[in-house]
Parts: C-alpha cells; structure tokens; sequence
C-alpha cells in the first residue's frame, strides 16, 4: 500500500511501520514572513526571517544543543557566530562580518570535497541561492535582528514566527484519521484534520464544525470532566503542543452552513496551552477522576499535570525522563496513582507518580509498543505494538506477562478499554478493528470494512458504539452489542473519492 514519502529525518528500514511514516508526511510550505528579503531585494537581508530557516532546515539537526556535531551548536545566535571545534582553537573565523570570502561558513557550504556541509551522507548541498542569501547577510555586517538577543532560542523564535495554514476549504485528498474521540453526550465525533478538528454528527453522518489549529494533525484527544478538550498534536520534526478547547466557545463562522471556530487566535475556544515542545506530541489521557493529566511524545517526555484546581490553575507536577525514545502511549490506572506508557524504544513501563520512580519494565514486545490501557481493577496492564500482539501482563507486581493474544496479521496501534464492561478493542495496519475479553484474552468480535491503516479507535462515553478511522480518511461506526454497522463517511471535509476504475 502505497505512502507517502518520508522527509524530516532518516529512520531505520523502512519502519514497516505506519505510525512512524504518518509522523513524516511533508509539510506545507508556510508564505514568508513579512520583512525577509532575498538578495537584490529592497532592505537588508534578516537574520530570523532570512538566515535562520535556512540552518533550521539543512543545519539544525546535527548542530544543536544536544548533538553539537563537531562541538557546535547552531541553534542561538551566540552559538552561530562562535563556532565548532577549529573556531574554538583560533584556527578559522566562522563568520566575519562584511568579509565573506574570509567566512569559514561559505567556504564549507561552497566546498566540492569532502570538508563540505552539509555532508555528503546528509544529501545535496545547499542550493546556490540560499548560500548567497547567507552571503548577503554576512556582506551587510551579520547583524541580528532588533529585539532578538544573541542566547535566543532560534527553534522558539522561528516557531512564533510561523502562522499556520487555512484549512483547505474542500480536500483534494483524504486526511489521515490519527486521532478521534465521541463527545461526552455520545452524539458527535470530533476528528482530527489537516489544521483542524472537524465534528460529526454520529447518527447523520453529518459535518457541523470545523475548528482551524495551529497543529497539523491531532495524535491524541481526551476530554475533560467538565466537556472541555484536550489534544495533543504538531508539526512533526517542528514542534508539539498540548491544548484545550472549547468546542462550543467563541462567535462561529458559517461557511458552506458549517460553523468554523478559530482555535488559533480565539481565546474563547483555544482555552490553554500547557505544554510547547521541539516535536510532535503524540499521546493524553485524564486519570478517571479528572485530577491529573498526562502526555507523551517525540522528545521521550512524559509530562504530568495536576488539574484539581482546574484547566485555568493547570500545574506541571513531574516530566518524566524515564523512556530512551519516542513514547506513543500513556495510561492512568483507576486510582490515578500510577501510569503506564508505551515507547518506541520497544518497552512498556509503570511509573508510581507518588514515588516519582519507575515501578517496572516489560519489554516482551522486542518491538515498537504504541499504545497501553489498564484494567479495572488496575492489576493488568495491556500493551499493543509492532509485533502483531496484544499482550497482558501484571502492572500490580512483577511485570510477567500473562499472555500474549494474536489474532491481527500486522502492526496494531492503539487499545482502548470499554467504559462499562469487560472489553478492549484494538485497532491494527491489518485494516480491522478487534474486540477481545480483557480476562482471558479470548477474541470476541472483528469489525471489517476499512479499505486501509486503522490508526484510531474510541468507544463513546455510554459504551454502546465503538468508532475507527484510518490513513485515507475512513471512519465507521459500529454497534457494539452486534458489531452492526451504524455510519461510514469519509472526514474529509468536500473530498469527493475518484470514481471507480472501470475494468
């Protein structure tokens, strides 16, 4: 099945792996901010509107804060100007304001041999029109930007620089389902878009909201006690967020007799933002009494919150350092008192949020584990991932496994538990969702129908429907009594399939 193409960073072999690949999807170029100027352009070249993007996007990865190859962070201006290892021993001059040709930097960038940047394992070289931009700078003195100082963070000041795209008003393509989530009254269904959320009525199959994000896709939804919204989300390999919204707040727009919220600019339904990060967030959930928050994602945090005063009094209570890779999933278990997670350096783990201390590890994946759920009685944990399996194990105890539950012939990425009774349902690249008997890992229905990548499931709030949604747009609905078919649309807002090819 065809995907699309990855290019943010290189992974490793092919990651077989569908979450991954959807974590990678290019991004839509932005329109340049107001100011930047290419050479010959009126004005003198910026260094943040200009310059940095430029670093940002063929330099940064190798030469920031954490990897400084070659003992050189690039991501402040500080840090710019002084240099790598040679520059630090008075050997070369990075930069030399007015004086390109004695700059170090040019001559790497303009270099044939193998001395040039970037390398050449990293790709072409940088394209001659984006060297003379840094060229022009260097040529007009260097200078920074007014209002900028020298230890900026230039990730976070390029990110607030950045202004999110519209929504398309109709999609020329399906949108990617990676997360969706019922609304607390069991009749809407909120699905994430492309720089938005789009909300459904479930017995209609009918589009009645659109709210624009700054994020370009949602990877995980929870709803509070109180109605309110939380997702987690991003721009992968950009940046991350975690935010609450208020569906029903602020002055809607009508367009095409659909009401479009602004939940960007509008503080009255973009009600908070409690966490900003360099990557994608990729996992939430609300502990069962709404008290505490948790969230996962690509910088391999887990960070938690305490909501007891409210969203509006939100504090941060731990960030949690305890996972070596992207962590996928988190889980509250019913007393709130610990969490479980799920990461992509193939291990699943409880974390006792009294002690601040992990309790333990279960590594019987020997893969990717992309989503974790926990019992009732807060004695199994279950984990699902890479390896095909959906897989018990003692979360009270030692960490045993207790079984190991196949069924699904490829990658499952997420386990949700039924609000109500004995019940879990996985979601899987193998086009099905599956329900199973929690207590004896017995399968007890397959709900076909998807024609791809099932990457989200949700039971509603009331436990009577259960809801997917998968990488070319599909969400059905079901009852889960009988498995019977209630909706299927396709949540891409005036995406019209292509018509069949006839044979």
């Amino acid at each position: 099945m065809p995907r699309l193409p990855l290019c943010l960073c290189v992974l490793c072999a092919a990651l077989g792996l569908a979450l991954l690949l959807l974590l990678l999807v290019p991004q839509p170029a932005a329109a340049a901010p107001p100011g930047a100027n290419a050479p010959g352009s009126p004005g003198p070249v910026s260094f943040i509107n200009d310059v940095a993007p430029i670093l940002k996007e063929n330099c940064f990865a190798c030469h920031d804060a954490k990897k400084r190859k070659g003992k050189y962070d690039m991501t402040t201006f500080e840090g710019f100007q002084k240099g790598g290892d040679k520059a630090a021993d008075g050997i070369v001059k990075t930069i030399l304001p007015g004086k390109p040709e004695e700059s170090h930097l040019l001559e790497l960038l303009k270099a044939k041999d193998n001395s040039r940047m970037p390398p050449r394992e990293a790709g072409d070289p940088l394209p001659a029109a984006k060297i003379k931009v840094i060229e022009q700078w260097i040529k007009e003195g260097a200078k920074l930007d007014q209002g900028l100082t020298a230890k900026a963070d230039l990730l976070r000041e390029l990110r607030v620089r950045w202004k999110p795209p519209a929504p398309p008003a109709a999609y020329k393509f399906p949108v990617a389902v990676t997360a969706l989530a019922f609304t607390p009254d069991n009749k809407k269904l909120v699905v994430g878009g492309h720089h938005e959320l789009t909300v459904w009525d479930v017995n209609a199959a009918k589009l009645e909201k659109r709210v624009r994000t700054r994020s370009e896709r949602a990877y995980g939804m929870a709803f509070l006690p109180d109605g309110k919204l939380v997702v987690a989300g991003g721009r992968p390999g950009q940046e991350g967020d975690l935010k609450v919204y208020d569906l029903n707040g602020g002055t809607p727009k009508t367009e095409n007799g659909v009401a479009v919220l602004d939940g960007v600019n509008d503080r009255a339904v973009m009600l908070k933002q409690l966490l900003e990060a360099d990557d994608s967030v990729l996992c939430v959930a609300v502990s069962p009494d709404g008290k505490k928050l948790a969230s996962g994602g690509c910088d391999r945090l887990v960070n938690v919150w305490d909501l007891s005063g409210g969203i509006a009094n939100a504090r941060l209570e731990q960030t949690i350092e305890n996972h070596a890779d992207w962590v996928f999933g988190v889980a509250f278990s019913p007393d709130g008192k610990r969490l479980l997670t799920a990461s992509r350096d193939k291990t699943a783990k409880v974390w006792d949020l009294a002690a601040k201390e992990s309790v333990l590890t279960f590594p019987d994946h020997q893969n990717y584990v992309y989503a974790v759920a926990v019992k009732g009685d807060g004695k199994l944990g279950y984990s699902v991932g890479e390896d095909n399996q959906l897989r018990t194990f003692n979360a009270a105890g030692e960490g045993k496994q207790v079984r190991a539950s196949g069924g699904h012939s490829k990658p499952v990425f997420k386990v949700v538990l039924h609000p109500r009774q004995p019940l879990l349902a996985t979601c899987s690249a193998d086009m099905t969702v599956r329900l199973w008997n929690p207590d004896n890992g017995a399968a007890v229905r397959t709900l076909s129908g998807h024609t791809d990548w099932v990457y989200a499931v949700a039971f509603s709030p009331d436990g009577n429907l259960i809801a997917s949604g998968s990488w070319n747009g599909e969400v059905r609905v079901w009852k889960v009594a009988d498995g019977a078919l209630v909706k299927a649309f396709n949540a891409s807002p005036g995406y019209t399939p292509p018509a069949p090819v006839k044979k």
